[in-house]
């Protein structure tokens, strides 16, 4: 009896649009939340960041006579990543820079969704980072009209080994920092809901915040302002769980080396933050973890 090596077929509702979109309505009490700690601004740049991810993608596939694929909202969700990895002091020009670069550069040259190896709004914020760093480094009191820039909960840490902000404000989102990672509350909410769709793993969120936990008790700082202060919750809840990533037992991996690599540079590196560099160096290493799992070479597991 002939077999046929391509069947049996499992066919579901959950597409990529589905998908993408959810993680847009899982985003929204986080965007809300930026809009109430640091004004109308914050909508605006979330807004011109998806605007120029959505017509940088549309243009590029209409120039290449490609099938455009906006509609699957995957440049949405680079777009409200890009922003929320920005403080709300970021001019839109930037923004629009740092939005072009990431749907362009870091996801099209690489063929579209599912074949860029590195997250596209991170190595969009990187470049900014790297280009115009006083751009985006410049953080406003939340709630201040006037938008009196200050230090992050993370770099006063680092600089005199305290801060003026209670594990509380840094839970809710009154301290300063990017427009979508300060409230660890409304992040937590959101991703409550992807789990609840049964649309991310949790394991290699779970690994990366049990990591940071555990050095962070190790070497005597206060884990909770640790996973609370800075990108972590963000990173580890949106980005971290990014679909090109890992698959299987190769979660837990990433979610362990994500976080010692973040604790590494917040305690002995120069800049006072670290989950950025941490996903990104990730990211590098997905290929080369992804090859020894499937062979058994690490800890004899195989997929």
């Amino acid at each position: 009896m002939h077999k046929d090596v391509h069947s049996p077929y499992i066919r579901t509702k959950v597409t990529t649009a589905s998908i993408m979109q959810d993680v847009c309505v899982a985003l929204v009490p986080a965007l809300v939340g930026a809009i109430i700690f640091f004004g109308i601004g914050s909508l605006l740049i979330t807004l011109v960041s998806v605007a120029t991810c959505v017509a940088g993608e549309a243009l590029w596939q209409f120039a290449h006579h490609q099938k455009i694929t906006v509609k699957d909202f995957s440049a949405v969700v680079t777009g409200m990543l890009l922003a929320f990895n920005v403080p709300s002091t970021t001019p839109l020009w930037v923004i629009v820079l740092g939005a072009a670069f990431s749907i362009l550069v870091v996801k099209q040259f690489f063929g579209g969704i599912g074949n860029n190896v590195i997250n596209p709004a991170l190595m969009g914020r990187l470049f900014l980072m790297l280009v115009y760093p006083t751009k985006i480094m410049s953080y406003a009191e939340p709630m201040d009209v006037d938008a009196i820039t200050s230090a992050t909960v993370l770099a006063s840490l680092k600089a005199t080994g305290k801060t003026g902000y209670s594990l509380w404000d840094a839970f809710v989102g009154k301290v300063p920092g990017s427009l979508g990672e300060t409230s660890a509350l409304l992040l937590l909410i959101g991703f409550a809901y992807l789990v609840w769709k049964k649309e991310v793993n949790v394991a290699i969120s779970g690994a990366f915040f049990a990591t940071i936990c555990i050095i962070s008790l190790c070497l005597g700082q206060n884990p909770f302002m640790q996973l609370f202060a800075g990108g972590v919750v963000l990173g580890g809840c949106y980005m971290l769980t990014d679909y090109n990533l890992a698959s299987g037992s190769g979660k837990w991996i990433y979610g362990i080396a994500a976080g010692m690599i973040v604790m590494a540079i917040r305690l002995w590196g120069t800049y006072p933050e670290g989950v950025c560099f941490a996903l990104l160096i990730v990211n590098s290493m997905s290929g080369l973890i992804d090859g020894l799992l499937k062979k058994g070479h690490i800890y004899g597991i195989e997929d």
